[in-house]
Protein backbone atom coordinates (compact mmCIF):
# COMPACT_ATOMS: atom_id res chain seq x y z
CA UNK A 1 0.00 0.00 0.00
CA UNK A 2 2.85 2.08 0.57
CA UNK A 3 3.42 1.76 -3.65
CA UNK A 4 0.16 3.12 -3.86
CA UNK A 5 0.86 6.50 -1.75
CA UNK A 6 4.33 7.42 -3.25
CA UNK A 7 2.01 6.91 -6.77
CA UNK A 8 -0.32 9.32 -5.27
CA UNK A 9 2.62 11.64 -4.40
CA UNK A 10 4.18 11.38 -7.98
CA UNK A 11 0.41 12.53 -9.63
CA UNK A 12 0.32 15.17 -7.32
CA UNK A 13 3.36 16.81 -8.56
CA UNK A 14 2.99 15.68 -12.16
CA UNK A 15 -0.26 17.50 -12.33
CA UNK A 16 1.40 20.83 -10.29
CA UNK A 17 3.77 20.82 -13.54
CA UNK A 18 1.04 20.32 -15.83
CA UNK A 19 -0.86 23.29 -14.42
CA UNK A 20 2.07 25.58 -14.88
CA UNK A 21 3.07 24.32 -18.73
CA UNK A 22 -1.02 24.53 -19.36
CA UNK A 23 -2.56 26.35 -16.86
CA UNK A 24 -5.78 26.73 -19.57
CA UNK A 25 -6.36 23.71 -20.11
CA UNK A 26 -8.57 21.95 -17.26
CA UNK A 27 -7.74 18.40 -18.52
CA UNK A 28 -4.74 18.70 -16.61
CA UNK A 29 -6.49 19.81 -13.02
CA UNK A 30 -5.16 18.61 -9.54
CA UNK A 31 -7.13 15.24 -9.72
CA UNK A 32 -5.97 14.85 -6.25
CA UNK A 33 -8.52 17.16 -4.96
CA UNK A 34 -11.17 15.22 -6.52
CA UNK A 35 -10.94 11.69 -3.86
CA UNK A 36 -12.22 12.10 -1.03
CA UNK A 37 -10.76 12.84 2.93
CA UNK A 38 -11.94 9.27 3.75
CA UNK A 39 -10.16 7.60 0.98
CA UNK A 40 -7.06 9.65 1.39
CA UNK A 41 -7.31 8.99 5.05
CA UNK A 42 -7.49 5.45 4.26
CA UNK A 43 -4.35 5.29 1.95
CA UNK A 44 -2.11 7.32 4.75
CA UNK A 45 -3.62 4.94 7.15
CA UNK A 46 -0.67 2.00 5.73
CA UNK A 47 1.85 4.41 6.23
CA UNK A 48 4.48 5.01 9.71
CA UNK A 49 3.09 8.13 11.17
CA UNK A 50 5.88 9.65 11.17
CA UNK A 51 5.52 9.20 7.30
CA UNK A 52 2.04 10.20 7.43
CA UNK A 53 2.45 13.49 9.09
CA UNK A 54 4.66 14.71 6.38
CA UNK A 55 2.04 14.83 4.03
CA UNK A 56 1.12 18.29 5.59
CA UNK A 57 3.76 19.92 3.31
CA UNK A 58 1.99 19.26 0.19
CA UNK A 59 -0.60 21.41 0.50
CA UNK A 60 -3.14 23.63 2.43
CA UNK A 61 -5.33 20.80 1.81
CA UNK A 62 -2.88 18.52 3.89
CA UNK A 63 -2.24 20.54 6.37
CA UNK A 64 -4.27 18.86 9.11
CA UNK A 65 -5.41 15.64 7.49
CA UNK A 66 -3.13 13.57 9.38
CA UNK A 67 -4.93 14.76 12.95
CA UNK A 68 -7.72 12.33 11.64
CA UNK A 69 -5.77 9.63 11.06
CA UNK A 70 -8.11 6.43 11.99
CA UNK A 71 -5.19 3.78 12.02
CA UNK A 72 -1.57 4.72 13.90
CA UNK A 73 1.39 2.69 12.87
CA UNK A 74 4.20 3.84 15.26
CA UNK A 75 7.60 1.68 15.05
CA UNK A 76 10.90 1.62 16.50
CA UNK A 77 11.99 5.02 14.90
CA UNK A 78 9.16 7.00 16.01
CA UNK A 79 10.21 6.46 19.48
CA UNK A 80 13.49 7.57 19.06
CA UNK A 81 12.61 11.50 20.11
CA UNK A 82 9.20 12.63 21.51
CA UNK A 83 7.60 12.28 18.46
CA UNK A 84 4.94 9.54 19.36
CA UNK A 85 3.90 11.82 22.61
CA UNK A 86 3.66 15.07 20.17
CA UNK A 87 1.31 12.86 17.56
CA UNK A 88 -0.45 11.74 20.79
CA UNK A 89 -1.19 15.44 22.11
CA UNK A 90 -2.06 16.64 18.24
CA UNK A 91 -4.37 13.77 16.98
CA UNK A 92 -8.41 14.41 16.60
CA UNK A 93 -9.65 12.91 19.94
CA UNK A 94 -12.63 13.07 18.68
CA UNK A 95 -12.51 10.53 16.00
CA UNK A 96 -13.09 6.99 16.71
CA UNK A 97 -9.70 5.22 16.61
CA UNK A 98 -9.96 2.07 14.29
CA UNK A 99 -6.50 0.70 14.46
CA UNK A 100 -3.32 1.10 16.55
CA UNK A 101 -0.13 -0.93 15.80
CA UNK A 102 3.26 -0.51 17.73
CA UNK A 103 5.92 -2.15 17.70
CA UNK A 104 8.79 -1.04 20.18
CA UNK A 105 11.44 -4.22 20.75
CA UNK A 106 13.85 -1.59 22.46
CA UNK A 107 13.19 -1.35 26.36
CA UNK A 108 10.19 0.44 27.28
CA UNK A 109 9.12 2.43 30.02
CA UNK A 110 5.88 1.50 31.61
CA UNK A 111 4.90 4.88 31.93
CA UNK A 112 5.58 5.62 28.46
CA UNK A 113 3.57 2.48 27.38
CA UNK A 114 0.25 3.23 29.69
CA UNK A 115 0.30 6.67 28.22
CA UNK A 116 0.16 5.13 24.66
CA UNK A 117 -2.48 2.69 25.76
CA UNK A 118 -4.94 4.49 28.11
CA UNK A 119 -4.81 6.79 24.75
CA UNK A 120 -6.09 3.86 22.05
CA UNK A 121 -8.51 2.85 24.75
CA UNK A 122 -10.05 6.54 25.16
CA UNK A 123 -10.25 6.46 21.80
CA UNK A 124 -12.58 3.41 21.66
CA UNK A 125 -9.91 1.45 19.56
CA UNK A 126 -10.95 -1.51 17.48
CA UNK A 127 -7.78 -3.28 16.44
CA UNK A 128 -4.85 -2.81 18.80
CA UNK A 129 -1.44 -4.59 17.91
CA UNK A 130 1.25 -4.19 20.76
CA UNK A 131 4.92 -6.18 20.32
CA UNK A 132 6.94 -4.67 23.29
CA UNK A 133 9.44 -5.23 25.84
CA UNK A 134 8.01 -4.45 29.39
CA UNK A 135 8.64 -5.10 32.42
CA UNK A 136 5.50 -4.28 34.36
CA UNK A 137 2.35 -6.12 33.59
CA UNK A 138 -0.11 -3.82 35.41
CA UNK A 139 0.32 -1.14 32.47
CA UNK A 140 -1.95 -3.78 30.05
CA UNK A 141 -4.75 -4.36 32.56
CA UNK A 142 -6.91 -1.75 30.85
CA UNK A 143 -7.07 -3.70 27.72
CA UNK A 144 -8.24 -6.25 29.31
CA UNK A 145 -11.74 -4.28 29.66
CA UNK A 146 -11.81 -2.09 26.90
CA UNK A 147 -15.61 -2.60 25.09
CA UNK A 148 -14.71 -1.79 21.45
CA UNK A 149 -12.25 -4.20 20.97
CA UNK A 150 -12.48 -6.74 17.88
CA UNK A 151 -8.67 -8.14 17.35
CA UNK A 152 -5.87 -7.82 19.66
CA UNK A 153 -2.89 -8.86 19.59
CA UNK A 154 -0.34 -8.69 22.55
CA UNK A 155 3.56 -10.00 22.06
CA UNK A 156 5.02 -8.94 25.53
CA UNK A 157 9.28 -9.67 25.90
CA UNK A 158 10.65 -9.62 29.24
CA UNK A 159 13.50 -7.51 30.07
CA UNK A 160 15.47 -9.87 30.77
CA UNK A 161 16.42 -13.49 29.51
CA UNK A 162 16.18 -15.07 32.99
CA UNK A 163 12.42 -13.38 33.66
CA UNK A 164 9.22 -15.10 33.50
CA UNK A 165 6.58 -14.34 30.82
CA UNK A 166 3.90 -11.80 31.74
CA UNK A 167 0.96 -13.29 33.78
CA UNK A 168 -2.07 -13.39 31.86
CA UNK A 169 -5.36 -12.08 33.89
CA UNK A 170 -7.63 -14.58 34.65
CA UNK A 171 -10.91 -12.88 33.75
CA UNK A 172 -11.59 -10.55 30.78
CA UNK A 173 -14.21 -8.71 30.00
CA UNK A 174 -13.89 -8.17 26.27
CA UNK A 175 -17.55 -8.49 24.94
CA UNK A 176 -16.70 -7.59 20.77
CA UNK A 177 -13.34 -9.40 20.34
CA UNK A 178 -13.34 -11.71 17.42
CA UNK A 179 -9.48 -12.68 16.79
CA UNK A 180 -7.04 -12.82 19.90
CA UNK A 181 -3.16 -13.13 19.05
CA UNK A 182 -0.70 -13.93 22.41
CA UNK A 183 2.80 -14.49 22.27
CA UNK A 184 4.99 -15.12 25.33
CA UNK A 185 2.28 -15.18 28.27
CA UNK A 186 2.05 -17.56 31.02
CA UNK A 187 -1.76 -18.64 31.96
CA UNK A 188 -2.87 -19.33 35.66
CA UNK A 189 -4.87 -21.40 36.69
CA UNK A 190 -8.83 -20.59 37.84
CA UNK A 191 -8.36 -22.65 41.46
CA UNK A 192 -7.34 -26.22 40.05
CA UNK A 193 -4.88 -27.39 37.77
CA UNK A 194 -6.66 -26.31 35.05
CA UNK A 195 -5.85 -22.72 33.01
CA UNK A 196 -8.91 -21.52 31.20
CA UNK A 197 -8.26 -17.86 30.32
CA UNK A 198 -10.70 -17.57 27.61
CA UNK A 199 -13.84 -18.98 28.42
CA UNK A 200 -15.65 -15.58 28.94
CA UNK A 201 -14.49 -14.56 24.83
CA UNK A 202 -18.00 -15.32 23.42
CA UNK A 203 -17.40 -13.99 20.11
CA UNK A 204 -13.99 -15.12 19.91
CA UNK A 205 -13.20 -16.89 16.23
CA UNK A 206 -9.34 -17.04 15.65
CA UNK A 207 -6.94 -17.47 18.20
CA UNK A 208 -3.19 -17.41 17.86
CA UNK A 209 -1.18 -18.38 20.95
CA UNK A 210 2.77 -18.13 20.94
CA UNK A 211 5.47 -19.27 23.37
CA UNK A 212 3.00 -19.38 25.88
CA UNK A 213 3.66 -20.86 29.01
CA UNK A 214 1.38 -22.35 32.45
CA UNK A 215 1.78 -21.17 36.22
CA UNK A 216 0.23 -23.55 39.07
CA UNK A 217 -1.31 -25.61 36.08
CA UNK A 218 -0.65 -28.11 34.21
CA UNK A 219 -3.85 -28.07 31.32
CA UNK A 220 -4.95 -25.39 29.16
CA UNK A 221 -8.57 -25.44 28.96
CA UNK A 222 -9.71 -24.18 25.34
CA UNK A 223 -13.28 -23.97 25.42
CA UNK A 224 -15.32 -21.75 23.42
CA UNK A 225 -18.74 -22.27 21.18
CA UNK A 226 -17.18 -19.78 18.59
CA UNK A 227 -13.66 -20.99 17.69
CA UNK A 228 -13.16 -21.68 14.26
CA UNK A 229 -9.45 -21.44 13.95
CA UNK A 230 -6.61 -22.45 16.57
CA UNK A 231 -2.90 -21.70 16.22
CA UNK A 232 0.10 -22.53 18.27
CA UNK A 233 3.28 -21.81 18.24
CA UNK A 234 5.37 -23.44 20.60
CA UNK A 235 9.18 -23.33 21.58
CA UNK A 236 8.99 -23.11 25.40
CA UNK A 237 10.24 -26.29 27.66
CA UNK A 238 6.63 -26.49 29.01
CA UNK A 239 5.30 -30.12 28.55
CA UNK A 240 1.63 -28.94 29.21
CA UNK A 241 -1.08 -30.50 27.95
CA UNK A 242 -4.00 -28.85 25.85
CA UNK A 243 -7.56 -29.83 25.95
CA UNK A 244 -9.80 -28.50 23.33
CA UNK A 245 -13.77 -28.08 23.38
CA UNK A 246 -14.68 -26.29 21.07
CA UNK A 247 -17.71 -27.55 18.53
CA UNK A 248 -17.11 -25.15 15.81
CA UNK A 249 -13.29 -25.47 15.58
CA UNK A 250 -12.79 -26.05 11.62
CA UNK A 251 -8.64 -25.39 11.34
CA UNK A 252 -5.78 -25.94 13.41
CA UNK A 253 -2.48 -25.25 12.92
CA UNK A 254 0.71 -25.58 14.84
CA UNK A 255 4.23 -24.79 14.43
CA UNK A 256 7.35 -25.42 16.47
CA UNK A 257 8.20 -27.95 18.94
CA UNK A 258 5.79 -30.72 19.52
CA UNK A 259 6.00 -31.12 23.57
CA UNK A 260 2.73 -30.56 24.53
CA UNK A 261 -0.44 -33.51 24.89
CA UNK A 262 -3.41 -32.86 22.86
CA UNK A 263 -6.72 -34.33 23.68
CA UNK A 264 -10.41 -32.86 22.63
CA UNK A 265 -13.74 -33.47 22.90
CA UNK A 266 -16.81 -32.28 20.58
CA UNK A 267 -14.38 -31.78 17.58
CA UNK A 268 -16.10 -33.09 14.44
CA UNK A 269 -16.24 -30.17 12.60
CA UNK A 270 -12.53 -30.09 12.66
CA UNK A 271 -11.49 -30.55 8.91
CA UNK A 272 -8.27 -28.58 8.35
CA UNK A 273 -4.58 -29.52 10.30
CA UNK A 274 -1.17 -27.71 9.44
CA UNK A 275 1.39 -29.19 11.04
CA UNK A 276 5.32 -27.69 11.01
CA UNK A 277 7.37 -29.78 13.93
CA UNK A 278 10.96 -29.36 14.66
CA UNK A 279 13.16 -30.45 17.18
CA UNK A 280 16.77 -29.70 18.16
CA UNK A 281 19.56 -31.65 19.70
CA UNK A 282 21.93 -30.41 22.25
CA UNK A 283 24.61 -30.53 19.63
CA UNK A 284 22.71 -27.88 17.66
CA UNK A 285 20.74 -25.35 19.90
CA UNK A 286 21.72 -23.65 22.98
CA UNK A 287 19.45 -25.74 25.23
CA UNK A 288 19.93 -27.33 29.06
CA UNK A 289 19.33 -30.75 30.05
CA UNK A 290 15.92 -30.52 30.81
CA UNK A 291 15.27 -29.77 27.74
CA UNK A 292 17.03 -32.23 25.85
CA UNK A 293 15.68 -34.89 28.02
CA UNK A 294 12.05 -33.78 27.19
CA UNK A 295 12.78 -33.97 22.97
CA UNK A 296 12.46 -37.96 22.80
CA UNK A 297 9.37 -37.49 23.65
CA UNK A 298 8.59 -35.54 21.22
CA UNK A 299 7.86 -38.26 17.94
CA UNK A 300 5.38 -39.80 20.00
CA UNK A 301 3.48 -36.88 21.19
CA UNK A 302 3.13 -36.03 17.29
CA UNK A 303 2.07 -38.99 16.72
CA UNK A 304 -0.34 -39.40 19.23
CA UNK A 305 -2.38 -36.06 17.71
CA UNK A 306 -2.80 -37.50 14.65
CA UNK A 307 -4.37 -40.33 16.62
CA UNK A 308 -6.82 -37.64 18.51
CA UNK A 309 -7.29 -36.17 15.28
CA UNK A 310 -9.11 -39.07 13.26
CA UNK A 311 -11.65 -37.36 11.82
CA UNK A 312 -9.98 -34.30 9.61
CA UNK A 313 -10.12 -34.78 6.13
CA UNK A 314 -7.44 -32.64 5.01
CA UNK A 315 -3.53 -32.37 6.48
CA UNK A 316 -0.63 -30.43 5.83
CA UNK A 317 2.85 -31.38 7.20
CA UNK A 318 6.43 -30.06 6.38
CA UNK A 319 9.33 -32.09 5.68
CA UNK A 320 10.54 -31.70 9.18
CA UNK A 321 7.62 -32.90 10.73
CA UNK A 322 7.95 -36.45 8.82
CA UNK A 323 11.56 -35.88 9.79
CA UNK A 324 10.06 -35.75 13.48
CA UNK A 325 8.05 -38.60 12.72
CA UNK A 326 10.64 -40.88 11.70
CA UNK A 327 12.64 -40.73 15.02
CA UNK A 328 9.85 -43.67 16.28
CA UNK A 329 11.45 -46.68 15.96
CA UNK A 330 9.70 -48.95 13.43
CA UNK A 331 7.23 -46.54 12.51
CA UNK A 332 6.42 -48.30 9.22
CA UNK A 333 5.42 -51.53 10.77
CA UNK A 334 2.52 -49.62 13.11
CA UNK A 335 -1.20 -49.89 12.16
CA UNK A 336 -3.26 -47.25 12.51
CA UNK A 337 -6.96 -46.69 12.38
CA UNK A 338 -7.09 -43.09 12.33
CA UNK A 339 -7.61 -40.41 9.59
CA UNK A 340 -9.74 -42.88 7.55
CA UNK A 341 -11.58 -39.43 6.53
CA UNK A 342 -8.50 -38.14 5.19
CA UNK A 343 -8.86 -36.77 1.54
CA UNK A 344 -6.09 -34.62 1.20
CA UNK A 345 -2.68 -34.86 1.99
CA UNK A 346 0.25 -32.41 1.36
CA UNK A 347 3.75 -32.36 1.96
CA UNK A 348 5.79 -29.15 2.24
CA UNK A 349 9.27 -28.56 1.71
CA UNK A 350 9.32 -25.37 3.05
CA UNK A 351 8.17 -24.26 6.63
CA UNK A 352 4.28 -23.47 6.75
CA UNK A 353 5.05 -19.84 8.19
CA UNK A 354 6.34 -19.50 4.39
Amino acid sequence: MSNSTDEMLILFNSTKRGRKSESEDEENKDRLNDIPDSILLHILSFLKAKYAVRTCILSTRWKDLWKLLPTLVLHEQDFSSDFVYWLLTLCDGSVALHGLDVKHLGFIHHYRLERIVKYAVSRNVQRLGLTVTCDNEHVLQCIFSCQTLTSLKLTVYAKSSFSENTLFPTSLNLPLLTSLHLGHFSFSANGNDRAEPFSSLNRLNSLIIQNCTLSDAHILYISSATLTNLTVHNHTRDSYSIELSSPNLSAFTFMGVPSQQLSGSNLSSLEQVNIDAEIRTVEDANIDLETSLNYPMCPFILLSWLVELANIKSLTISASTLQVLFLIPHLLELKLNSLSSLKSLKVKQVPLSQ
